[in-house]
């Protein structure tokens, strides 16, 4: 079935995991950094206390996350939705209107565990459940949501930015959604939960990925992206030092990654449903891998384009394929309890690089160092999973 068809038959549920990734993009690095010199100012912090605050507000999220993001495998996804749209609401009202730092703080939280969080979750779980042969190409369509946020939203906000004062363009933003959210909740085709509630002691009896030695071999391959291109982010000065190039090659590149994703996207889940997610987790990472190796061993700005481009496609299909293995592993009805375990694990892990890889600059390694590390990570990380991949092909 073609994507053309797909949309056509159902195009109410992909639109609510589309809306659903896009939703997310209040509470993203990207978004939030677009303001956050006027909300530093707002809560009274300087740039490093506002870093703090924000990574320790980051782990919390993810830690509720594990917590929280199981319960979609049995609540009902409309009432699902509207809980956390309730929560967001909330979140950006402090964040933009508290008096106090920290009801200021929580808001940050708030925005963060039901932006970046839970809304991701509710669109990547929907469209990785609700769909079995076009898993893959549905998995890809909702992905797009985000990043036509990543695209659109940062050139609307600097244009608005010219009439509207940053809290003013929050809440524009919040009622825009709000109104789109109305309109899925009223006249979507919204599905049932897959289960009922699990009875007081019986949820031991569901899947433990913490506890499941598969969960542990088959994160670091996942896990690899994430953390390498988080710490690309954040040293990008460092980077292009390292390579003899300039940060407006950087930010070129940048716009690159962003194009990428688009085909790493649309291409990784037409393969995914076409091959399986087993044989494009052997390979989906290869892009980013020749970027590192050209990086290491080449240099300059083309070396640059190459990391950039090369994890912008693997960033693309990477929550296909992911999402896939989940099911196939552990099966459509358990999914919110395992993706919520794993982004929990992707939270904690880019949260933490970013501290370890800064430590490590501050001893004296240098970046190339570091790039040999993402590599070394990015094999190890191959190696470990093979066993659990001809696991899920069996």
């Amino acid at each position: 079935m073609s994507y053309r068809t797909l949309l056509k038959d159902h195009r109410g549920l992909l639109g609510i995991a589309f809306l659903a990734m896009f939703s997310s993009s209040l509470g993203q690095s990207f978004f939030i950094g677009l303001f956050q010199a006027p909300i530093a100012e707002r809560l009274g912090f300087s740039a490093g206390e506002f870093g703090t605050a924000y990574s320790l507000v980051t782990l919390v999220a993810g830690f509720a996350v594990l917590r929280l993001g199981p319960s979609i495998d049995w609540v009902a996804p409309r009432r699902f939705a509207l809980a956390i749209l309730s929560a967001l609401g909330i979140g950006i009202l402090l964040l933009t209107a508290s008096p106090w730092w920290p009801l200021g703080v929580l808001g940050l939280g708030l925005v963060r565990l039901c932006g970046q969080g839970m809304m991701s979750h509710l669109g990547n779980t929907l469209a990785g459940r609700e769909f079995e042969a076009l898993r893959g190409r549905a998995l890809g369509l909702a992905g797009m949501g985000l990043m036509l946020g990543e695209t659109l939203l940062p050139p609307l906000v600097a244009g608005l930015l010219v009439w509207l004062g940053w809290r003013e363009l929050w809440w524009a933003l919040a009622a825009g959604l709000a109104v789109l959210w109305g309109m899925s909740l009223w006249a979507a085709p919204w599905p049932s939960a897959p289960r009922t509630r699990p009875e007081r002691g019986a949820a031991s009896r569901g899947p433990r990925p913490f506890r499941d030695a598969r969960f542990w071999r088959l994160l670091p391959l996942l896990m690899t992206l994430p953390v390498a291109m988080t710490g690309l982010f954040i040293y990008q000065a460092q980077l292009t030092s390292a390579m003899d190039s300039s940060l407006a090659v950087y930010s070129l590149a940048l716009t690159g990654m962003g194009l990428a994703k688009l085909p790493g996207a649309l291409l990784g889940g037409h393969w995914v449903d076409r091959l399986g997610p087993v044989r494009l987790a052997r390979l989906y990472l290869l892009p980013f891998a020749l970027g590192l190796v050209l990086a290491l061993t080449q240099g300059g700005p083309l070396a640059v384009w190459a990391l950039m481009v090369g994890g912008g496609l693997a960033m693309g299909s990477q929550e296909s394929i992911a999402t896939s293995l989940l099911v196939r592993l552990w099966g459509p009805e358990n999914l919110g309890r395992v993706r919520a375990t794993l982004s929990a694990a992707m939270v904690f892990s880019t949260g933490i690089a970013p501290a370890v890889l800064g430590v490590a600059l501050d001893l004296g390694a240098s970046f190339s160092l570091v790039l040999a590390g993402m590599l070394a990570l990015l094999i190890g990380g191959w190696w470990l999973a093979q066993g659990v991949l001809r696991q899920a092909v069996a």
